[in-house]
C-alpha cells in the first residue's frame, strides 16, 4: 500500500507504475483456454471500438451531448428488438451486466404491478405502497437476489420454488399468483452439468482435480458447489475458444484426473 502523495505524480510515472504493478496481477481471462467464468474476452474489433470511444471521450446523458452515443444505442436495441422478435415499439436499454439487467428489469416489474394495485411508486415512494410477493426458483442467481435488496423488496421475503434435477423451476409447483407477484423465472444455470457429470468422484477428489489443472496452466476452470456437491465448473464463452484449444484443455483434465 502507497501512502497518498502530497504533490501530483507526473502521467508517465503513473502509467509506468501501473504497468510495473498491474500487469502482472492480470489474469489471463480473455484466451481461448479461459473457462471459468462466463467472460467472453473482448474481440479485436470491439477493443478497438473501445479505445475509439476512449479518445471521443463522451458524456451520453442526452442526445445533444453525444449525438453518435444516442444513434448507437438506437440502432443496438433495433437489432436486439429484430432478433428477439420484439414489438415494433418494445423499449431497450443497455446496462453493465447481470445485476443491473435483473434491477432494471425487476424494478419495471415493480412499477406494472403496483400500477395494477393502483399505487405510483415514482410519486408516492414504497411507504404505505401494497405488498409485492416475489417467487423465484430454488436455484435463483445471486444477482437477482443482490438486485432485490437494492431495490428494496428484501432477499428474505422472497418465496422459493422447488426446481428438479437440472435447476429448473417446476411450473406445478407454483404457489397461487396475485396481482402483485413477481415471478422471476432463469433460462439456465450455469452448474446443472446438463451434458457432463462435470464431478471426479467425491468432493474431496474434485477439489483436487481443480487446483491442478489451475495449477497446470494449460487452461483454467473454476470449482462450484451445486445441490450440495463440489464440481468443476465450465464455462465456455470465449470468441477465441478453437478446437485446439478444446482438445488440448481436455487432454490436461484427463491426464490430471487419471493421475
Amino acid at each position: 500500500m502507497q501512502a497518498l502523495p502530497v504533490e501530483s505524480t507526473p502521467p508517465r510515472t503513473v502509467l509506468a507504475m501501473l504497468n510495473e504493478i498491474g500487469s502482472p496481477a492480470t489474469v489471463a481471462t480473455a484466451g481461448g483456454r479461459y473457462f471459468g467464468f462466463v467472460t467472453g474476452g473482448s474481440h479485436p474489433a470491439a477493443l478497438a471500438a473501445n479505445l475509439l470511444a476512449g479518445v471521443w471521450d463522451q458524456n451520453g446523458a442526452y442526445r445533444v451531448m453525444s449525438p453518435v452515443a444516442a444513434k448507437l444505442e438506437e440502432v443496438g436495441a433495433a437489432w436486439m428488438g429484430d432478433l428477439l422478435d420484439l414489438p415494433a415499439d418494445a423499449g431497450a436499454g443497455f446496462t453493465t451486466g447481470a445485476t443491473m439487467a435483473n434491477l432494471t428489469a425487476l424494478a419495471a416489474a415493480r412499477h406494472a404491478v403496483l400500477r395494477t394495485a393502483g399505487w405510483d411508486v415514482e410519486q408516492d415512494g414504497l411507504f404505505g405502497a401494497p405488498a409485492i410477493r416475489v417467487v423465484v426458483g430454488d436455484e435463483v442467481h445471486a444477482s437477482v437476489l443482490k438486485a432485490l435488496s437494492l431495490l428494496g423488496l428484501g432477499r428474505a421475503r422472497i418465496e422459493r420454488v422447488v426446481v428438479d434435477g437440472q435447476g429448473r423451476l417446476r411450473a406445478d409447483a407454483l404457489p397461487a399468483l396475485t396481482p402483485t407477484t413477481i415471478v422471476c423465472i432463469q433460462a439456465g444455470n450455469v452448474n446443472t452439468g446438463a451434458f457432463d457429470p462435470a464431478t471426479f468422484g467425491d468432493d474431496d477428489a474434485t477439489r483436487r482435480v481443480i487446483e491442478r489443472v489451475q495449477a497446470d496452466g494449460t487452461c483454467w476452470f473454476g470449482g462450484t458447489e451445486w445441490q450440495g456437491r463440489a464440481a468443476m465448473r465450465v464455462s465456455v464463452s470465449s470468441w477465441a475458444t478453437t478446437e485446439v484449444d478444446v482438445a488440448r484443455s481436455l487432454d490436461a483434465v484427463l491426464r490430471i484426473a487419471g493421475g
